[in-house]
């Protein structure tokens, strides 16, 4: 029983002690390009549309150009990757996007 609550400790410990990392890396991606990519689900109303024109509005497309503002001081610096519910995780574990 000690093994086990200590494995799950060391394990979890060796998970927190990389995501920093990763994040970091994510954010120096980011920036290196100059814009965020952001995965939507264009399925869900009010979350991620683009309207006739093109233009991306909704719930998930303020939080990402909220996030691109916040880097680069420019709300426009993002560019939507539609998808699915059941693609948009696997898009982002991909590459094909930033953030969800």
């Amino acid at each position: 029983m000690k093994k086990t609550i200590l494995s799950a400790a060391i394990g979890a410990a060796a998970i927190a002690a990389t995501a920093p990392a990763a994040s970091a890396t994510t954010l120096e991606t980011v920036k290196a390009k100059g814009f965020l990519q952001c995965v939507v689900n264009s399925g869900l109303a009010g979350f991620a549309q683009p309207d006739a024109a093109g233009n991306w509005n909704g719930f998930d497309v303020d939080y990402c150009r909220a996030v691109a503002s916040a880097i680069f001081n420019d709300p426009t610096k993002v560019k939507f990757t539609p998808t699915t519910a059941q693609t948009r995780f696997p898009a982002l574990q991909s590459g094909e996007g930033d953030v969800l």
